[in-house]
């Protein structure tokens, strides 16, 4: 069997594709390893808001309520939309606004975040977040322009690695198996058994569970890794209430979630994230999940065997 495994630097993070293949020579992978860095490097380049040439920043500076837009962030914009539509509000692409007032105006890559503990201790009362009431629409038309009210600006963020990882992984012929990691937004499939899949913890590093994951997506949302400690002490992070605008703390520090495409992962888990514990279960209960509490705890979720699901269907 040929196999390649490869990491490389993508979106502020590490990305690794990892193909096996019984039919293909050692060669022929690795080229279609080099498609799929070039498929994260494509979506780095033109969807970060971090690079003032990308097409995103160059879409948010343009003040028309209708935009010509390219077929990717044509994409990035419908899967905002409907990132919205499937969390109930919760997963919010348009408040990048807010998220740079909370501080985070430039990108943190490489910048160690503030001890986790510390700002749990000194974090509000927690509480699940809720939708705002009355969001912004996004639309893109037949034509590919993109429509949304004057002042409205995308933050790609974490859906634009499900995206990366999905799109890259829909290249490969069906007789590749493949593990394709965007920064935690990671699409699997191909033949043979399922993939182990470690989940790691939020606070040390090690590993907190394993899933095993035959297809689909998994994707992990926490608060831990974009951390940091305000001018006036306090502390604040990436993952916004919607309803606030201002960084929730709903007493899990980092949830990841199984699903169909890591896209559906991504959102599915930062809604969990920002449901807290009690309605987080409810929001992975198809294919499951794991949630890391504020003191610890970590809890595997199993999901619904698929044989109930397809009775239930």
């Amino acid at each position: 069997m040929s196999r390649v495994d490869v990491r490389f630097g993508s979106m502020g993070t590490e990305a690794r594709v990892r193909l096996e293949c019984d039919a293909l020579a050692p060669r022929e992978l690795d080229g279609y390893a080099a498609v799929m860095r070039a498929v994260l490097e494509d979506v780095e380049r033109e969807l970060s808001r971090f690079r003032p040439d990308s097409e995103l920043c160059a879409v948010n500076r343009d003040p028309r309520p209708a935009v010509p837009v390219s077929p990717l962030l044509g994409g990035l914009a419908r899967a905002a939309e409907w990132a919205r539509s499937r969390s109930g509000g919760l997963v919010d692409a348009t408040l990048l606004g807010e998220l740079e007032d909370a501080g985070y105006a430039t990108s943190r890559a490489g910048v160690a975040p503030a001890p986790l503990d510390e700002a749990l201790r000194g974090a509000p009362p927690r509480r699940p977040a809720r939708r705002r009431a009355a969001a912004p629409a996004l639309r893109v038309d037949a034509a590919g322009r993109l429509h949304r009210a004057p002042g409205v600006r995308l933050d790609a963020g974490g859906l634009a690695k499900g995206l990366a990882a999905d799109l890259a992984a829909a290249l490969l012929p069906g007789d590749v198996r493949f593990a394709i990691d965007c920064g935690g937004d990671l699409a699997v499939g191909g033949p043979g058994g399922p993939w182990q899949v470690s989940v790691a913890n939020a606070r040390t590093g090690a590993e907190a569970a394993r899933l095993h994951v035959r297809a689909g997506g998994v994707a992990t949302s926490g608060i831990h890794a974009r951390l940091w400690r305000r001018a006036d002490g306090t502390f604040a992070h990436h993952v916004l209430d919607p309803s606030t605008g201002r960084p929730a703390w709903t007493g899990l520090v980092a949830v990841t979630a199984v699903a169909a495409s890591a896209l559906e992962a991504e959102v599915l888990a930062k809604a969990a994230l920002l449901s807290g514990p009690r309605r987080a279960r409810a929001v992975l209960f198809r294919r499951g999940g794991v949630l890391q509490h504020d003191d610890g705890h970590v809890e595997v979720l199993a999901g619904v065997p698929a044989g109930r699901l397809r009775a239930a269907a």
